[in-house]
C-alpha cells in the first residue's frame, strides 16, 4: 500500500515504462509525451482527469487494476 504521492507517482512511471512505454500513452492520450512524464515526476502533479486518464489507458492496454482503500489511522 502506498501512503505518499511521490511513491504512488514513482509507481507508476515504473508501470507505464515496464508496459507500454510513454511514447503510446501518449497517442492513447493525445498529449505529449514529455508533458506526460513531468507529471509522474517528483515534482509532478497531475490533474486528477490526467491521472485517471492514465490510469484508463493502462487499464484498456494491459490490464491494471487500481484499487482505493481508506487509511485507518493508527490505534493506540
Amino acid at each position: 500500500m502506498f501512503r505518499d504521492e511521490t511513491t504512488g507517482k514513482a509507481v507508476l512511471r515504473d508501470v507505464v515504462n515496464a508496459t507500454i512505454g510513454f511514447e503510446r500513452l501518449a497517442a492513447d492520450l493525445r498529449k505529449p509525451s514529455k508533458s506526460l512524464q513531468r507529471m509522474l515526476g517528483p515534482r509532478g502533479n497531475p490533474s486528477t482527469v490526467n491521472f485517471f486518464a492514465i490510469l484508463q489507458a493502462l487499464q484498456k492496454r494491459v490490464g491494471v487494476r487500481l484499487t482505493v482503500k481508506a487509511a485507518q489511522e493508527p490505534r493506540g
